[in-house]
């Protein structure tokens, strides 16, 4: 019988470590903004949202995480090979609904082992991104 190999998940305390790290930068940006923390297995971990932040982000946060730990990539990448002519084009409507554009990003141990992702949601997709990315570098520092 074939052994069944196990991932690293990230556990709870790092998730709420890493959502508080997110929500500062997010204040540093002066963004409103819903993230959201999945883990190994693409199930939402924890998630935040800031006072303020809009109601239709909510979804959109989950998403962008479980896209970018699906495919172990920022979502931003896979938003430039998903579009008309793209090799992964209409890749959006799989996996009951991905988002294609930035703001999810893989969580990453140092030895770059993925063990989720984190999505944000609520401002212009740079910002979002750039919360996301500050978020995932916790586990990196």
């Amino acid at each position: 019988m074939a052994e069944l190999k196990t991932h690293k998940d990230i556990d709870d305390e790092a998730a709420r470590h890493i959502l508080r790290t997110a929500s500062t930068k997010a204040r540093e940006l002066e963004a409103k903004m819903n993230i959201a923390v999945v883990g190994a297995d693409g199930h939402l971990k924890a998630f935040f949202r800031m006072d303020g932040a809009w109601m239709g982000s909510i979804d959109i946060s989950i998403k962008k995480a479980r896209t970018a730990r699906y495919f172990n990539m920022p979502t931003g990448e896979i938003g430039n090979v998903s579009q008309p002519g793209g090799s992964l084009y209409q890749i959006e409507h799989s996996n009951d609904g991905l988002i294609t554009f930035p703001g999810g990003v893989p969580l990453k141990t140092k030895d770059g082992e993925v063990v989720g992702a984190i999505g944000v949601s609520g401002d212009v997709v740079e910002k979002d991104h750039e919360v996301a990315s500050a978020g995932a570098q916790y586990l990196l520092d």
